[in-house]
């Protein structure tokens, strides 16, 4: 089922290679496309939008359908399950709770004598989350409008758009018009692909732009948001999903084969790694996870994913199994080990760490707090979750007495100068030399 690949070895190095390369480029078809879609909604706006969302989304599809009104999310509210809106709003509740300790406040403070510096930290004035429409609205990805929305709330953004594709009628499905509501959405557009990118980047007529644009999306949506980006802040360019499960001797292989799955339906291009030192798991974990193949619904994605980006990797220890796992910088790190806790610390690279037996990776996908939009593709070396920071701007504050910049003036002069940037010098040099001039 999962080939086992040996550490250290070449073909590990190659493994490795393949999975940290999954980052999804558009080809140059692709980029065409994508450019010429930004290019007309720019200059033909809501009609362009209308035009494609017939083609692509909705045949019948009309301008004063690009809103959603108030009195639809209303009438949504009747049309879901009590117990799953109970759901959502708990959710929602402890996401909102993980990402309020995100908060940056401003501070001021005085530095060296006659120096005051501080920093301000304001949100950005508007912010766009595109979710995707989910098989024409048929799987409400509620969890997207949650982990997007609610961060961007608690930032304190006033205008929060979000964008999604309508289904064939033209609706859009009312567990996302709840959960939008209840994650503090302003206000809702029909639209999705890589026009509803250029819509919220550039604006229309009815669709006011925004400054910052955060969401999954297929690769169209990935392109147009590379694209737009330097007009409008964005969260990343995520590539496929993936997991690495860190497996000592008790590992429970039906759990391990479940969370590996969890990952592999996702997608053909998504990863699932189990890193053991533990032989005899090897053989269960197979088994375990043929079996519960045959009753997945989605089991040919995630056989493709397993065959094409999964491994079973064989290291001599627990510790080198960590190595590798940092090696690899995974989206999503399991310790499903007897002693989690003291193997965290040697954790560097990943997206999230899931600890222990009973904290899988959905737990996090949907409902403990912390965000499941996270760096894919060996990116957590160097990048982090979507969060309230990625709703926040951050303005310096410098303010210098008299005294302080008569004392400082020189140095600022000299390093001028070695830039040879005479008119920097020169800002300094005729107020230094007009406070030493005698009276």
């Amino acid at each position: 089922m999962l080939p086992v690949v040996m550490y250290p070895s070449q073909e590990a190095k190659e493994f490795f290679l393949k999975v940290t390369g999954r980052q999804v480029d558009a080809d140059p078809q692709v980029e065409r496309q994508v450019q010429e879609i930004l290019a007309r909604v720019r200059e033909e706006g809501d009609s362009a939008l209308v035009d494609f969302t017939r083609r692509f989304d909705a045949p019948q599809f009309t301008e004063d359908l690009l809103d959603v009104p108030a009195e639809e999310i209303d009438k949504a509210y009747e049309a879901v399950d009590p117990v799953l809106l109970g759901d959502i709003r708990r959710a929602r509740d402890n996401i909102a709770a993980f990402h309020q300790r995100q908060i940056q406040r401003s501070w001021f403070e005085p530095s060296d004598g006659g120096v005051f510096l501080g920093q301000m930290s304001r949100p950005v004035a508007s912010a766009g989350v595109y979710v995707p429409g989910g098989k024409g609205g048929e799987t409400p990805l509620v969890s997207t409008v949650l982990m997007t929305a609610v961060p961007a709330a608690i930032a304190g953004v006033r205008d929060i758009a979000m964008a999604t594709p309508p289904g064939r009628d033209g609706s859009v499905n009312p567990y996302l018009l709840v959960a939008a509501r209840e994650a503090g959405v302003t206000r809702i557009h029909r639209m999705g692909s890589a026009w509803a990118i250029a819509a919220l980047a550039y604006g229309t007529a009815r669709v006011k732009p925004v400054h910052v644009i955060v969401g999954p999306g297929n690769i169209y949506v990935a392109t147009a948001k590379r694209m737009v980006y330097g007009r409008v802040g964005i969260d990343s360019l995520a590539g496929p999903s993936e997991v690495v499960v860190v497996a000592d001797e008790g590992a429970d292989p039906d759990f391990v084969a479940a969370d590996l799955l969890s990952q592999a339906e996702h997608d053909p291009l998504a990863s699932a790694v189990c890193i053991t030192h533990h032989g005899a798991l090897v053989e269960h974990l197979q088994k375990a996870l043929a079996h519960q193949l045959e009753t997945l619904p989605r089991r040919e994605t995630a056989r493709q994913a397993l065959s094409r980006y999964g491994a079973i990797i064989k290291t001599v220890s627990l510790e080198e199994a960590v190595h590798v796992a940092n090696l690899l910088a995974p989206e999503h790190l399991e310790l499903m080990v007897a002693k989690p806790w003291e193997l965290l610390p040697r954790v560097k690279h990943a997206g999230a760490v899931f600890l222990g037996p009973y904290s899988p990776e959905a737990v996090g996908d949907y409902y403990a707090g912390p965000n499941h939009v996270l760096p894919t593709s060996g990116t957590a070396r160097f990048a982090s979750a979507l969060g309230v920071d990625t709703f926040l701007k951050r303005t310096s504050v410098i303010s210098y007495s008299k005294e302080a910049f008569e004392r400082d003036a020189d140095a600022v002069v000299r390093l001028a100068g070695l830039e040879r940037l005479d008119a920097h010098a020169r800002s300094v040099s005729i107020r230094r030399d007009k406070l030493r001039r005698p009276m």
